[in-house]
């Protein structure tokens, strides 16, 4: 049944637009509420430009070999380590010469629990360790 306007001359012809509002306001809180959520900053340590680069006459050090396997088992340059043991390890390969590091290449075997690999990150940063890459070697 037609809405007549108390003329009788028809049908109303307007259209309701009191719903349309209502849920577009609603959308908007929705997006004002979720929009800074969806962007935070992440703290970066990026190198910084320097005008004197150090001087190149020493030879870089072999790198070490850090692999770790499926078991959680580390191996320091293909020799078993214990966890509990790596930092000290660590510690004393960036003691030797702390202005010229080896690189620590870091081997992770994909079955490997993330827990090691997050305490052999950390004892890398606890001993400052300044080159750390990851390599991944056939298998």
């Amino acid at each position: 049944m037609a809405f007549s306007t108390g003329s009788g001359s028809g049908p109303m012809a307007d259209i309701n637009v009191t719903p349309l509002v209502d849920v577009m306001l609603v959308l908007l809180i929705i997006f004002m509420v979720t929009a800074p959520t969806l962007s935070y900053p992440i703290d970066i340590n990026l190198p910084q430009p320097t005008l004197n680069p150090p001087p190149q006459d020493q030879e870089p050090p072999p790198p070490v070999s850090l692999r770790i396997d499926a078991s959680g088992v580390v191996y320091w340059n293909d020799a078993p380590t214990p966890l509990n043991q790596l930092q000290n390890v660590m510690t004393q390969t960036v003691q030797r010469d702390p202005s010229n590091q080896p690189r620590l290449e870091i081997d992770v075997n994909g079955q490997a629990e993330y827990e090691v690999l997050a305490r052999v990150l950390a004892y890398a940063k606890n001993a400052d360790m300044q080159k750390i890459g990851f390599v991944q070697k056939d298998q």
